[in-house]
């Protein structure tokens, strides 16, 4: 089955599906080229099928592509960001202490 990451921002999310079922999604909000991300969750049911990674690589892409920066509140996405430290750029220099995300090499 196919994962599709959407933008659903009259709901302030992504949303990650497999085939046509929601799986998961992320919350966001944005404001003065920052996007927020308190929140990640992934339907338990379907843990293992990599959505949770896939959902995060397409809000940092989103993110990426706006040109915004990240707060990455979410421990999920801040655990996403040590593995994955090429993305440790979308988060502020200035932030990244706060994160946990200073020492990570990008």
């Amino acid at each position: 089955m196919d994962m599709i990451v959407e933008d659903a921002p009259d709901r302030g999310r992504f949303e990650v599906f497999l085939g046509d079922r929601l799986a998961g999604f992320a919350t966001y909000h944005v404001d003065s080229g920052v996007m927020t991300l308190p929140h990640t969750e992934v339907d338990p049911s379907l843990g293992g099928l990599g959505l949770g990674t896939e959902l995060v690589r397409g809000v940092l892409a989103a993110a990426r592509e706006r040109e915004l920066t990240v707060l990455p509140y979410c421990s999920f996405i801040r655990h996403y960001l040590h593995d994955h430290p090429d993305d440790v750029d979308l988060v502020a220099e200035v932030d990244r202490p706060r994160f946990g995300l200073a020492t990570v090499d990008h």
